[in-house]
């Protein structure tokens, strides 16, 4: 309850209002309105007739709106606070306390999230790039940093449930079953033997050989050792697998969570769909851009949004007034240009093909030829990632696509040329262990798999995938020191045409972006084989953003064909989550189908990596055992899947109602400018008639 002293503060809040200078009248009674109305908004009104019960029950004890979200002048605002704090409350001791603690709570919670605020990852670098370049560029390093994170807790997860008690298990665990496989297919020794050439650790460094090769690096190194006491036991093959496979699922829920974050914002702030030219002018400003030149950039963003809309109505037009056969001419172009790009992306994948294969065979070769011919997959990859595109963009000019289906047209071919590239190599990969998937030829049907080529088949598979992300790396840098670099002197010394036709180079968000999602699907797809990948790969992307920090403010000029920073975020999200899918198909198909390697690793002597679960099952307490076949029968399994039913029902018509909402809320906007532009009309030929009028009168 709260005592009388309403109606003065509305007064004084009047006062404020003239003092500082505001208009009188009805301009002046139209703010007094507001004010009562935010009063009444704010504060609650002492009513006689209510009893306290019943306040308590309206809610009408708790704290006042925040005058954040209203949208008032700051003098009006100041007004309104000084009248909230001479409103004395007539409470009692016990709602005192209620809201001294509500407040203690509130404050302590600002305090936590300012901390939180202030250790954020590369805080300040990232306002700075934002207000520099704009939000699409900023949506890139944003993505940068969420993968930086992403893979650091997916480190301390495989760290925390394999690689430790690995550590501390190896010297006094036992072997959970005995060997049964033949004698040959138990022989793995990595070690080198002899003398080593001190560049040789290089090599090994670079290749993932020798001491890096039987190492906690890679799976080989990892034993099927478990500890049994009357208190605790641990089982690291079965850890090895369940982490595995709860690190796809904590990757999946992460991405899936951020998407939806994306998605509502994306919603908010109408997404793809605002083409309105008022909105783009009047409400499309980021006043997060600081100085002239960041000024400057984002009216070309902004002209360049204007331009695209243009175009794109332009090319609509000229197509609605295309003839039968200028549309059956330019549809058999795009058809051929479609054949042609597949043509170069099926080439790209042969020659990854021949490769992999030409380096496997090869792969007995030393010093600086064996390190070439090694890496030799990773750079057709990367050969083939770079031309084919380059090649694409040019076929878009000629197929004359709208600005925007050009953009799609373009990633949809990137995006697959880079991960069934991948897919293309674990494939090679796969069909020289399973001896071309055959296992009963002469090479595999001892141990059913390529014994004498790959005697630990999951390490050599860990080691193209850790050579994959070295070399991504590398070609990184290199292209900073050896490219970007010499290029922006040139430019910037040199002033003939050719110098300046060529430019600095533009920062292209599509094309850096999808680098990064095939970096990370090459975390995924080798994490399984690779525990200490993501941690790798960690290093490389902070590195990577220092590099692309020093490229973007010393070597580029941001590129004007951007991405909107709100649709940008999920697009992004939704081609990374093809990669997870990709990787996840690996990880099914190696843990349920291939023959694990009987001479290294934890699933040495099961016939594939999934028997664990079923012998690890038959192991467990009779109560385990008995809650886990509940678990999986149909007495828990039917009732769970009507209850998931009801909640999926529930949620898609709340997300229809929400949608309709939407909707209206756009039909409205759509109505509403409609009637202004009524209004404007009116006012024109009221205003023409007015002129009228008085050139009339002044000629009488």
């Amino acid at each position: 309850m709260y005592s009388e002293p309403q109606r003065p503060g509305s007064r004084q809040v009047d006062d404020y209002i003239e003092e500082n200078g505001y208009p009188s009248d009805q301009q002046s009674l139209r703010l007094r309105r507001v004010s009562s109305r935010v009063s009444n908004q704010n504060y609650p009104q002492h009513d006689r007739s209510s009893t306290p019960a019943e306040e308590n029950d309206s809610g009408s004890s708790g704290p006042p709106r925040d005058l954040k979200a209203i949208p008032l002048p700051m003098a009006l605002k100041r007004a309104v606070r000084q009248v909230q704090q001479m409103q004395v409350p007539v409470v009692s001791s016990r709602q005192s306390w209620r809201r001294k603690k509500n407040k203690s709570l509130q404050k302590l919670n600002e305090n936590a999230r300012g901390l939180l605020h202030f250790f954020t990852l590369w805080r300040k670098t990232l306002q700075q790039i934002g207000g520099n370049f704009g939000g699409g560029v900023q949506s890139y390093f944003l993505f940068l940093r969420f993968l930086v994170v992403l893979n650091f807790v997916s480190f301390l997860l495989i760290a925390g449930f394999v690689l430790i008690p690995s550590i501390v298990v190896r010297s006094v665990g036992t072997s959970v079953v005995n060997s049964t496989g033949a004698d040959e297919c138990t022989v793995y020794d990595p070690n080198p033997q002899g003398l080593v050439v001190f560049y040789n650790y290089f090599l090994d460094l670079l290749l993932g050989t020798g001491f890096m090769e039987y190492s906690y690096m890679f799976y080989g190194y990892y034993n099927n050792t478990m500890v049994e006491d009357s208190d605790f036991s641990y089982n690291i093959p079965l850890a090895y697998l369940f982490t595995a496979v709860f690190y796809f699922f904590f990757c999946l829920i992460c991405i899936i969570a951020r998407m939806g974050t994306a998605a509502r914002v994306a919603v908010a702030t109408g997404g793809s769909s605002v083409g309105n030219y008022s909105i783009i002018v009047f409400t499309g400003w980021d006043y997060g851009c600081q100085g002239g030149r960041a000024t400057k950039l984002k009216q070309k963003n902004v002209h360049y949004q204007l331009q695209v809309d243009l175009e794109e109505e332009i090319i609509k037009k000229k197509a609605a007034a295309l003839t039968l056969c200028q549309k059956i001419v330019l549809y058999s172009l795009r058809v051929f240009m479609f054949f042609v790009s597949f043509g170069l992306i099926v080439a790209a994948f042969y020659g990854i093909f021949m490769a992999t294969n030409f380096s496997q065979e090869m792969s007995g070769e030393e010093g600086i030829l064996g390190l070439l011919l090694e890496y030799l997959p990773s750079i057709a990859i990367t050969i083939g990632n770079f031309v084919v595109p380059l090649l694409c963009d040019q076929f878009t000019l000629i197929e004359r696509y709208t600005p925007s289906t050009t953009v799609i047209v373009t990633l949809l071919r990137a995006v697959f040329l880079r991960l069934v590239g991948l897919g293309v190599l674990l494939f090679t990969l796969w069909h020289q262990i399973t001896c071309e998937g055959d296992t009963e030829s002469e090479g595999c049907k001892l141990c059913q798999y390529n014994y004498e080529v790959y005697p630990c088949w999951e390490t050599r598979v860990g080691q193209e995938m850790y050579k994959l992300t070295l070399f991504d790396l590398l070609i990184n840098i290199g292209v900073l020191v050896l490219v970007e670099f010499p290029r922006r002197m040139v430019v910037d010394n040199w002033s003939n045409k050719l110098a300046q036709w060529v430019g600095r180079q533009e920062f292209v968000v599509s094309a850096n972006v999808l680098g990064l999602v095939y970096g990370q699907t090459i975390v995924w797809t080798g994490a399984l084989f690779c525990p200490l990948l993501p941690l790798i790969n960690t290093i490389k992307f902070v590195l990577l953003f220092y590099i692309k920090k020093i490229t973007l403010f010393s070597n580029c000029r941001p590129a004007l064909k951007t991405f909107r920073s709100t649709t940008s975020t999920f697009f992004f999200l939704v081609v990374l989550l093809f990669g997870w899918g990709l990787a996840t198909v690996v990880m099914v198909y190696s843990l349920a189908q291939i023959r694990p390697s009987m001479g290294c690793g934890p699933f040495r002597f099961f016939p594939n990596m999934w028997s664990i679960v079923p012998t690890s099952f038959y192991s467990l307490s009779k109560i385990t055992q008995d809650f886990l076949f509940f678990i999986g029968s149909q007495s828990f399994s039917i009732p769970l899947f009507a209850l998931s039913c009801v909640g999926m029902c529930y949620f898609v018509a709340l997300a229809s109602v929400y949608g309709k909402t939407v909707a209206l809320l756009r039909a409205q906007l759509k109505l509403e400018g409609r009637d202004k532009q009524f209004l404007v009309k009116q006012i024109e030929n009221l205003s023409r008639h007015q002129i009228l009028k008085h050139t009339a009168g002044a000629h009488e």
